[in-house]
């Protein structure tokens, strides 16, 4: 490797490709291969080789925003902080601590995300935060601690893919939104495993299985229950495993039972030979894995979709065995690490439970606070989003972008352009920043270290590369300069291995124990997995972490006396025994129920939503880079043959795309790729075609995950609409309302 390159990772997705860093003569930097990194081996996807380019003054923020008669003008840092810090006082003086919001993202490092939960909790004596990740991620979270103890996205390292039997993929298009993960499912098929892709659209994905099921959306769980049935009756159930290990088999037995094939293939639309075929190829082979990601997990019963998936592993001994398991695809950045360290309402850093008592006296300890004075839990994401402009009357926003990414947008934009008091630290001038009273133009992957874990749970360090602009201060900056001013002189260090140190300390005897991680030892090694206890009381005897081969939960500590070794991490998890109190795997009696939003006669068709390979969540940075933007110009709607007869619409043609939210217009890709009865479209662009106008915010009573992935729309001819209800984009419509004249599908497309 060149001396003067820096090894670090990719900015954008979970898997935190390896790439190395070097500034060029022209002031430019340039990425290059990472061979030694093993998760993605050297390979990069466009987004990856093209992240530098938001490095540019050209299409970055430099220097602080103010709101001047209605207009963002630059002003000096004292000044922004300033006005920031005076508004959180006032209100907070007025109206109570609650009053003031804090909103998060799954991209900000560990440091940041640690440090973003502390200074809610501790200097605005704040129970409203919450983050991005709650759109991301969350339902899966909540069915794996709900099953097994613990959450953490893959229990085992992305290397054992190839090597099981069978994979069942539901609900990711991985080609497109982790490109150089692919390889591991063509290895898998290389070895002579088998894939089953479960996706209501014939992706990239779907493309390289070996059997492609297309469920209708929101359906995922009657086809989860509808396999475990045919398990049951098959005879393949593994009776040593549920017996020793699993608990509550009789109830999720009886409920699955009442997921006949046929019963499932009219709730689905997956003819029963494939459901018996795909229950042969995951039975038969020793070993096998389930990998979910958005499709099942973005739904009003998105837990317990998961669950039932989860039941299926169970069932039949694939999981806590090698090479075998469930696993949650996480896809942001930081989507793991986000969800671990205390940005998130119910949390405390480790993972800990912030109504748990003694979880609250830890954390109180390592900051030196009365338990007593931390706040409880707040509200979950998109609900204290809906609450702007209500009882929560300032919110600081870092690290997301919420005016494209959230459910039911219109609204949440509104709500944000009613508060006293938005300010936002973001890269770039996103559509959120631009409502802000103030922006903070704030440091990038490149630009600083700072930690992050992937989903595979490896604990890695981006370490900086280059010298951030004059203008520009970090995150960790923003909140000590803003303690400050509102009183709190200490514990807002600005150095990021001195938060992580203190981070490692808040964590320790969590279920996500990082004591035994430093940079030290993330500079020397390709990352460490939690839990990982800062101490071994025997360096010669297995080590023991949650979950882990012969272990028993560790408690971050050891014997006095006890001789110190060095932990290892924890790459796999629950092979002898999982992370609940006795060690078994709990079973959920779940079943299918419909949708919050099914389809009728004024809304007959059904929404999706999703991704495309060449941009990344709301666009806010790929939009900005000229390569992408020429990949993936801007948003459309993916509909069927079928369907665009109806319509008379004709590749390219543009059409309206209509909920009881509101209404989204983008260009018609016609394929028969897609279910008939079903359009999709990508969520990363704002205005006329923004996706998430549409998107219902009905919530998953465990995860508070929005339905992203299922909602009711018609489609129209765009010509009409327009006539009808004006060009305005994004505009939203009063529930049950419908424009005059308007050209509308009346019933579904069938096949």
């Amino acid at each position: 490797m060149d001396p003067s390159a820096t090894p670090t990772h990719c900015p954008y997705c979970a898997l935190q490709c390896g790439m190395t860093l070097t500034p060029a003569p022209d002031g430019t930097v340039e990425v290059g291969e990472r061979p030694d990194f093993p998760v993605n081996r050297g390979a990069l996807c466009g987004k990856g080789r093209t992240a530098p380019a938001v490095l540019s003054s050209r299409v970055r923020l430099t220097s602080p925003l103010v709101r001047e008669n209605g207009v963002l003008t630059p002003a000096t840092w004292d000044e922004a902080l300033g006005r920031i810090a005076e508004g959180l006082s006032s209100i907070r003086s007025a109206h109570g601590p609650d009053a003031l919001g804090v909103f998060g993202g799954g991209g900000l490092t560990n440091e940041k995300a640690y440090s973003l939960g502390k200074f809610a909790r501790l200097v605005l004596g704040t129970s409203q935060i919450d983050y991005n990740g709650r759109f991301c991620m969350s339902s899966a979270a909540a069915a794996g601690t709900r099953a097994f103890g613990l959450d953490r996205g893959l229990p085992f390292p992305l290397e054992d893919i190839p090597r099981t039997g069978c994979v069942i993929l539901v609900g990711s298009n991985l080609a497109e939104t982790m490109p150089p993960a692919l390889r591991y499912l063509t290895e898998l098929r290389d070895n002579g495993g088998t894939l089953i892709v479960v996706d209501p659209r014939r992706t990239r994905s779907a493309e390289q299985a070996d059997l492609h099921l297309a469920p209708r959306p929101g359906t995922d769980l009657a086809l989860a229950a509808g396999l475990l049935h045919l398990v049951v009756a098959e005879g393949r159930t593994d009776e040593e495993f549920i017996r020793e290990r699993t608990s509550g088999w009789e109830d999720a037995r009886a409920a699955a039972m009442a997921h006949w094939p046929e019963y499932v293939e009219r709730m689905t639309g997956v003819p029963v030979p494939q459901l018996r075929e795909a229950v042969r190829l995951f039975c038969e082979p020793e070993a096998a894995m389930v990998l979910t990601a958005r499709g099942p997990e973005q739904q009003s019963k998105g837990t317990d979709t998961v669950g039932a998936w989860i039941n299926l592993c169970l069932a039949t001994g694939r999981a806590g065995r090698p090479l075998s398991g469930y696993g949650c695809l996480t896809g942001q950045g930081n989507g793991q690490g986000g969800r671990e360290h205390g940005q998130k309402a119910d949390q405390l850093p480790g993972y800990r439970k912030l109504t748990d008592p003694a979880a609250r006296r830890h954390v109180a300890g390592v900051w030196g606070v009365d338990p007593d004075s931390l706040p409880g839990p707040g509200r979950s994401a998109y609900e204290l989003l809906d609450a702007l402009g209500g009882d929560v009357r300032a919110l600081l926003l870092m690290g997301s972008n919420p005016v494209v990414s959230a459910p039911r947008a219109a609204h949440v934009e509104e709500r944000l352009r009613s508060l006293d008091l938005l300010a936002v630290c973001d890269v770039v001038l996103s559509e959120t920043a631009a409502l802000a009273d103030v922006v903070l133009p704030v440091t990038q992957w490149a630009e600083e270290s700072g930690t992050t874990t992937s989903l595979e749970g490896r604990v890695l360090l981006r370490r900086r590369a280059i010298t951030p602009p004059e203008g520009v201060r970090s995150d960790l900056e923003v909140l000590h300069e803003l303690a400050a001013r509102l009183g709190v002189e200490k514990g807002f260090p600005t150095d990021p291995e001195e938060v992580f140190e203190e981070l490692r300390r808040a964590s320790a005897g969590g279920p996500a124990d990082y004591s035994g991680i430093t940079y030290r030892r993330l500079a020397e090694e390709n990352g460490v997995f939690w839990p990982c206890p800062a101490n071994v009381e025997d360096p010669a005897a297995p080590v023991r972490a949650p979950g882990a081969a012969g272990v028993a939960p560790a408690s971050g500590g050891r014997r006095p006396g006890a001789p110190v070794g060095v932990h290892p991490g924890t790459p796999r998890l629950f092979l002898d025994r999982f992370a609940t109190e006795d060690g078994l795997a709990r079973f959920v009696s779940v079943a299918h129920r419909a949708a919050a939003e099914e389809p009728d006669d004024a809304y007959p068709v059904v929404l999706t939503t999703g991704r495309v390979v060449a941009q990344y969540q709301s666009g806010a940075q790929t939009r900005r880079v000229d390569e992408l933007n020429a990949a993936a110009p801007g948003p459309f709607v993916e509909l069927h043959p079928h369907l665009a007869r109806r319509l008379g619409a004709a590749e390219g043609d543009p059409v309206a795309v209509v909920s009881r939210r509101g209404r989204a217009v983008a260009p018609a890709r016609i394929t028969p790729s897609i279910r008939p009865d079903t359009v999709f479209m990508p969520f990363h662009w704002p205005g006329e075609g923004r996706a998430n106008t549409l998107t219902n915010p009905a919530l998953d009573p465990v995860s508070r995950m929005p339905e992203f992935k299922v909602c009711a729309v018609r489609v129209e001819a765009v010509a009409t609409v327009k006539a009808a209800v004006g060009p305005e984009s994004g505009e939203a419509l009063e529930a049950g309302s419908e424009p005059a004249a308007a050209t509308q599908v009346s019933e579904a497309a069938t096949a």
